[in-house]
């Protein structure tokens, strides 16, 4: 059982008593449902933050662990087979609704049910990828809340150049087999004469395939580094920095953590707030919607975050244009 497991946990939502529309009846209002929550690293600083996010979320509208609701955490290890086997054993739990965290889990759910409502977040550009028939009306039993258009690529080379001009190569660093590494070097690629910069994609699956991926890169000068979204960028943030530190190579990420850990600059969305937008698809599904019916949705802001201590100890001279249009400057 899935109770018993080390890496999964219950999670109490509290407060709030459970608002029910009348026409919902007292037998479905007393009727526990369940939520399973496939994650990606629980060692991710900001994981806890948006289970606890979506968790409160779902308070507020009306779902309480003592009255209506139990959520199923499966904590993973974020390859295929590792996420093949969760999304298996969850199902066979026979959840409610599921909520996925990133394309991997999302894919892996799909496949292994084509009737449980699934919920997404941090999935990049789910039309391209094949998850869902478009945005406005997704088909089947998915929708969710994207991240990123694989177009999202040319931002982040942009931003990239605009602090060390000097950017000739590229290194997209990610997981091994990503589903959404092929669109994302796809728009680089086609960027490459206008920009000037060519890039070299680098799928890794564990810590010494990063760090030689780096080391073999910067063999040559003027290089820069684009850390993709992917559970590889999670695991090993820590080793990236360092690496990027270490060959004063500049760097963009996807998300706060990095800058606010050491790195350049990052370029993407507030996570936490996205597993707050779910819950209420979660809600709606849980009181008779159809993911089919209910479009996906994207960011409204994208927020750009830089270190200038990192960017003096690299040399780079930060355009004070960039400055200004920084959501947050780290000193």
């Amino acid at each position: 059982m899935i109770a018993a497991m080390k890496r999964r946990e219950f999670i109490t939502l509290l407060g709030g008593a459970a608002s029910w529309p009348l026409a919902a009846g007292a037998q479905q209002a007393e009727r526990t449902r369940k939520v399973g929550l496939l994650m990606g690293i629980e060692s991710d600083p900001d994981a806890r933050a948006r289970v606890k996010a979506l968790r409160q979320r779902l308070g507020e509208l009306g779902w309480s662990e003592d009255r209506n609701i139990r959520i199923d955490v499966v904590w993973g290890a974020g390859d295929a087979d590792h996420v093949r086997a969760d999304a298996a054993e969850l199902i066979r739990e026979s959840p409610d609704v599921i909520v996925t965290n990133g394309p991997v889990p999302t894919t892996e759910a799909g496949k292994a049910t084509p009737a449980i409502p699934i919920v997404f977040v941090q999935v990049p550009d789910p039309v391209d990828l094949g998850i869902v028939a478009s945005l406005a009306r997704p088909g089947r039993n998915i929708t969710g809340f994207t991240h990123f258009e694989l177009a999202f690529a040319g931002k982040w080379l942009e931003t990239l150049k605009d602090m060390a001009p000097q950017t000739r190569r590229v290194l997209l660093v990610t997981l091994a087999e990503h589903p959404a590494l092929p669109g994302f070097l796809r728009t680089i690629t086609a960027l490459e004469s206008s920009s000037g910069v060519k890039a070299t994609p680098a799928g890794v699956r564990h810590a010494a395939e990063v760090e030689r991926a780096i080391d073999d890169f910067t063999r040559e000068p003027n290089g820069g580094l684009i850390v993709l979204p992917s559970q590889i960028a999670t695991t090993h943030r820590e080793l990236i920095i360092a690496l990027a530190a270490r060959h004063r190579l500049p760097a963009i990420y996807p998300w706060r953590d990095f800058p606010a850990s050491g790195g350049l600059s990052s370029y993407g969305i507030d996570t936490v707030d996205m597993f707050r937008r779910a819950a209420s698809y979660v809600n709606r599904i849980l009181r008779g919607e159809k993911p089919a019916d209910l479009p996906v949705q994207a960011p409204t802001k994208y927020e750009l975050v830089i270190n200038l201590k990192t960017a003096k100890a690299l040399g780079l001279e930060v355009p004070p244009t960039l400055l200004a249009r920084a959501d947050e400057v780290i000193e």
